[in-house]
């Protein structure tokens, strides 16, 4: 059984258009989510139930809480009465999805139990409305750096979600459309995410009708990505204080015992920030589910790469740029490895 849930705030004859085609899904229910529509669409979501009749599930919100509040309440629903349920396919309301991209979603979740399917949309189209086009290209850039997994279409709403992944996705805090973005950035590492091609529908390229709103709502999506990247930023700011902490506590205890004082002091502060770093970041920040001596040796080595790196690039800076001063070419070579060291560690260490 893979139901089909369908989101719906405001719909109009788009939805009973896409619910005629439905009709004779084979693999379970249409689960309809009715988002705080109001009374002027009840005649909508009625028609809508008596269409598919016993096929249909009809869930309501009595005011408008947010496309992601909307997926959850019917994750909620599947797993609480649909045991059969291995998973469900997520579509929009707005025509975007024809029932053939629909049904290959299923099938392929059939064939692929465990994985999270995207149908994925085509942007070089000259027919896609240019802010559609330029936003996708943007994001997708941008979530590739930040989750370390390219995905083609961050915003599809077609996906085909797997019932254990549902019951983690409920503890997302997030209720709009920056849930769907906050599902990949969770899965990514810990699911194998796969795409399939979908037909582009616009039933205008200048002025598709939709509820996403372009500024407030990609304001959202970036937000839920720049969060994601502070917990490693904050990660590495506070292991850079337990370093000079545990530096100065060494310096002091090992000041009158030892000649090399500040040599022992500082790889014995490095060694252990850096295991709390490394630790940090498995448990917290990527939340990994790689092996961990696994992923431990492979840190350690990129530890070093990193430092070698440091110290190669540094003194060549130095060297082609003696006008500038050292401690700003290290400044500059170090924020480079940061950034660099972020997508390292996101796609191949954890």
């Amino acid at each position: 059984m893979i139901p089909i849930i369908i989101p719906a705030y405001e719909p109009d004859q788009r939805l009973i258009g896409l619910l005629k085609e439905l009709s004779e899904y084979p693999y379970g229910p249409v689960i309809l989510v009715n988002d705080g529509s109001g009374s002027a669409y009840e005649d909508i979501f009625k028609a809508a139930k008596n269409l598919l009749s016993e096929k249909a599930i009809l869930l309501t919100h009595e005011v408008n809480r947010g496309k992601g509040r909307a997926l959850k309440t019917a994750f909620q629903y599947i797993l609480e009465h649909l045991p059969k349920a291995t998973g469900a396919v997520t579509a929009d309301s707005d025509g975007q999805h024809t029932k053939k991209s629909i049904m290959n979603v299923a099938e392929m979740m059939l064939h692929n139990q465990g994985d999270l399917i995207l149908g994925v949309r085509t942007f070089d189209r000259e027919d896609i409305p240019w802010k559609s086009r330029f936003g996708n290209r943007l994001t997708e850039k941008v979530f590739t750096y930040v989750a370390g997994v390219h995905i083609s279409d961050t915003q599809t709403g077609l996906r085909g979600i797997p019932r254990e992944f549902m019951k983690e996705l409920l503890t997302i805090s997030a209720d709009r459309f920056e849930f769907e973005t906050q599902m990949l950035l969770l899965a990514s590492g810990q699911y194998k995410i796969q795409e399939i091609p979908i037909e582009t529908i616009y039933d205008s390229k200048e002025d598709h009708q939709t509820h996403f709103n372009p500024l407030k709502d990609s304001m959202k999506i970036y937000a839920v990505l720049g969060k994601w990247f502070l917990r490693y930023t904050l990660a590495s700011f506070s292991s850079s204080i337990v370093d000079l902490l545990l530096f100065t506590i060494l310096c002091h205890f090992l000041r009158d015992q030892l000649t090399a004082y500040v040599a022992v002091a500082t790889v014995m502060a490095r060694i252990i920030s850096a295991a709390y770093n490394y630790t940090v970041n498995y448990k917290i920040v990527f939340k990994s589910r790689e092996n961990m001596g696994k992923a431990a040796w492979q840190y350690a080595l990129l530890a070093v790469v990193q430092m070698g790196m440091s110290a190669l690039l540094a003194t060549g800076g130095v060297k082609l740029l003696p006008f500038i001063p050292e401690v700003v070419t290290k400044a500059i070579v170090d924020t480079i490895l940061f950034f660099a060291s972020y997508h390292i560690q996101k796609k191949y260490v954890f």
